[in-house]
């Protein structure tokens, strides 16, 4: 099977809590909704976005041999969708995201995998052949997926999320992708022009939640894109919004539109996201994105 995009790293399960407020105080019992678990985390967010959007994707991933890691391998056999992956004793990651009624969240992260971790290339590798894009997550043995994408001349997107601009760790990720998405949260003034001066970026895109994001291409001034609203998916959960704009970014790029309209359609997807409850549960379809003329 040939694809678009293949997604290195980045499955797990989520918990979703939904709670008053973020502020809880000192109540040892806090009574809540019900307690649901999810299919989630940002790779599968994308390649399950790329998917909805008629975009061919597969992921490359080390699960657990557990439930959680059955789950995920269950739900890629019934989307038919390429799963490529290899199994670790300390389980799948997991996450308990506490969400507000407005969709503000605070999330635990489980990540389990040790750090320095090493796998068999031969993970991706298969993928890497067949893909026209490659998309890594910020797994920590996902950064060894990144030489074979270059090797393979791929095109490569990563998203950096509240990378700090400091952080060692990020580095090889910032510099080998061509497309590079970052959270605007910590991001010092300037980071973006140093992954221009040190990498092979097209473009960044700082995503900046209900500010919407900013598309920065070298040698130019950033181009705002304000968030929107839909009126009828009012914000319910944030969880996934920022994968589904991703999602819908590489999806639109890779059929040959501008940077600029590819973020416009990251802004649709990113709203529609949030208008639903849970991870990843409603993330918008080809013909949903179409219907906004995009």
């Amino acid at each position: 099977m040939e694809l678009d995009v293949l997604v290195v790293g980045g499955a797990g399960v989520d918990t979703i809590v939904r709670v008053p407020g973020l502020a809880l105080g000192a109540r040892e019992t806090v009574s809540v909704e019900p307690i649901e678990t999810y299919v989630g985390h940002t790779g599968h967010g994308v390649a399950l976005g790329c998917h909805l959007l008629g975009v061919p994707a597969g992921l490359a991933d080390v699960i657990g041999e557990d439930d959680e890691g059955f789950r995920i391998r269950q739900l890629y056999w019934d989307l038919q969708m390429p799963l490529y992956f290899v199994q670790h004793p300390n389980g799948t990651r997991r996450s308990v995201n506490l969400v507000t009624p407005d969709g503000e969240r605070l999330s635990f992260y489980d990540g389990r995998l040790p750090a320095g971790l090493r796998v068999d290339p031969e993970l991706w590798r298969p993928g890497i052949s067949q893909a026209r894009h490659v998309h890594v997550s910020i797994m920590d043995f996902a950064r060894h997926a990144l030489p074979d994408a270059l090797a393979a001349e791929r095109t490569i997107s990563t998203d950096l999320h509240d990378w700090d601009g400091r952080n060692d760790y990020h580095r090889d990720f910032a510099t080998s992708a061509d497309i590079v998405f970052v959270s605007a949260g910590a991001l010092p003034d300037d980071a973006v022009s140093w992954i221009f001066g040190h990498g092979r970026a097209q473009v960044v895109v700082v995503l900046a939640g209900s500010d919407g994001s900013y598309l920065h291409l070298p040698g130019e001034p950033p181009k705002h894109i304000p968030a929107i609203q839909l009126p009828d998916r009012p914000v319910v959960d944030t969880n996934g919004a920022g994968d589904a704009y991703v999602a819908a970014f590489l999806a639109r790029w890779l059929d040959g539109v501008s940077w600029y309209d590819a973020a416009q359609a990251g802004t649709i997807a990113g709203a529609w996201a949030c208008g639903s409850a849970g991870t990843h549960t409603d993330l918008i379809t080809a013909e949903e994105l179409a219907a906004r003329n995009v």
